[in-house]
């Protein structure tokens, strides 16, 4: 087995994992549950670590925003293994769209059709306006 040379893995994952602890919870939840289905139970563990007694409202939200992703993503979004230390341009994407989708509606509204390859994303923006909202209403606001 060969290791991909360091010009690829560069390109492949061109951003450190966030410096937000909850938005780095919540981008292993969405590796997770992107491979391996929505009742993946790592990721609902890690919900319920990051939560406590508050998780079903969060894992609901996080489970229903990535059907809505797969569901009317015209064009494949990249995720990478959950265990790597990096993030693709599509994930970076991504976790930027939740957190400014309550600061900048606009904008994320734009990102969010780029990433998605639509040109009107208003049901999939309002699933992350609700996990953004579910992350911020229980005192774990996702900061990018």
């Amino acid at each position: 087995m060969t290791l991909p040379a360091p010009a690829t893995t560069a390109a492949a994952l061109p951003y450190p994992l966030p410096a937000c602890p909850n938005a780095r919870v919540l981008l292993f939840a969405m590796r997770r549950m992107g491979a391996h289905g929505l009742a993946d139970a790592r990721a609902a563990h890690a919900i319920f670590t990051l939560f406590r007694e508050g998780f079903r409202r969060p894992l609901m939200l996080v489970r229903t925003l990535m059907a809505d992703l797969a569901g009317n993503a015209a064009m494949p979004i990249a995720i990478a293994p959950c265990c790597c230390g990096r993030i693709t341009i599509a994930e970076a994407g991504l976790l930027t769209i939740v957190a400014r989708v309550e600061s900048a509606p606009d904008a994320a509204a734009l990102l969010l059709g780029d990433l998605l390859g639509i040109r009107r994303a208003d049901g999939v923006l309002a699933s992350v306006a609700a996990v953004s909202a579910a992350f911020a209403d229980e005192g774990r606001p996702i900061l990018a």
